[in-house]
């Protein structure tokens, strides 16, 4: 039987056309950490390469991060707002159920009435939602589509806590994906490890409020993490994801002009150099120093850090990989923009 639906008319390809970062005003400095655990700038920095985070303020909103993060890619993308056919947002610090915040940054932008939502992949949503963008862009449901990466995790942190005070920051990084006359976005190498998921968790259910009536106290949720565990799995595991994402792009290490790792650990980022034996030519991103770990906006703010700063130039060829709760993993070579 014939099949009586038209196919679809998008692009051939799709690629990344432009790029925005919001950092939020007040720097988090590592001697402020210390005042609430015992440790030493030392530690913090030898352990996690981390010296400085980006902690929001009250009106520094997920939405209004991400309003920000967004005009700018839009802007650098060369379009107008109303072109914008979809908004994805990866993010896990909104903390409204429903309705999506991707709906409300929408509106702000000026978009229009574009397909928008949220997905929640952590510090792997940015590869998860710039997928998404590439499906939608080759198969035509949008012609140009916004993903950002946006969390606030500041609100989820335990300052007592020596294992995590110290690793998160805040922040909203966004790119416009649309059409290509080549490819500028490779084939997307991701999955899930769900035996693992106990090893980066929220440490309550937001259940726990709703039985809170007459306790004494509530402690609110927070981020944690079984960090031995968790590096071994991204030191040894990531970087065979990371060579596949290479291996399906038909991309050789020394044909890389940049690589984008997670910002989650320098060590990691270090290990994996090495591992994938990348040339002392590729850039490295080291956003991590400055900004923590702001798991989905981290690979965003830390291309468009690159491209701000020269240290990438638009057309350069970079692998990128995220990785994180869940655990789940997104890696893919793309063309700068």
């Amino acid at each position: 039987m014939t099949s009586k639906i038209k196919p679809a008319k998008g692009s051939p390809y799709a690629r990344i056309l432009g790029v925005g970062g919001y950092r939020p005003t007040r720097v988090v400095p590592n001697e402020e950490i210390l005042k609430h655990i015992d440790s030493s700038d030392e530690w913090i920095r030898s352990r996690s390469g981390i010296a400085t985070r980006h902690w929001a303020g009250p009106e520094e909103t997920v939405a209004a991060m991400s309003v920000e993060a967004g005009g700018k890619a839009i802007a650098d993308a060369g379009i107008t707002p109303d072109q914008i056919g979809a908004v994805i947002v990866s993010t896990v610090s909104h903390f409204k159920q429903t309705p999506a915040i991707a709906t409300e940054i929408a509106h702000r932008l000026g978009t229009g009435k574009p397909a928008a939502f949220d997905i929640s992949a952590g510090c792997a949503g940015f590869g998860y939602g710039l997928t998404l963008a590439k499906g939608l862009v080759v198969e035509g449901s949008a012609e140009y589509v916004l993903v950002l990466g946006v969390e606030r995790l500041s609100d989820l942190t335990d300052l007592t806590d020596r294992a995590t005070a110290f690793l998160f920051g805040d922040g909203a990084g966004a790119v416009v994906v649309g059409p290509a006359k080549e490819p500028g976005i490779g084939p997307t190498v991701w999955g899930s490890e769900g035996d693992k998921s106990n090893t980066i968790m929220q440490t309550e259910s937001w259940e726990v409020f709703k039985d809170a009536q007459g306790r004494d106290e509530v402690r609110y949720p927070a981020i944690t993490q079984e960090g031995q565990a968790v590096f071994r799995w991204a030191v040894y595991e990531m970087a065979k994801v990371a060579q596949q994402a290479l291996d399906q792009a038909g991309v050789q290490a020394e044909d890389l002009d940049v690589f984008i790792p997670h910002q989650a650990n320098m060590r990691i980022i270090d290990s994996m150099i090495k591992t994938l034996k990348l040339p002392e030519h590729v850039t490295v991103a080291r956003d991590v120093e400055s900004t923590g770990n702001t798991s989905a906006a981290s690979i965003p703010l830390a291309m468009e850090r690159l491209l701000a700063t020269g240290q990438a130039k638009s057309g350069d060829t970079a692998l990128v990989i995220g990785f994180g709760a869940g655990l789940v993993y997104a890696a893919t070579v793309v063309t700068l923009p």
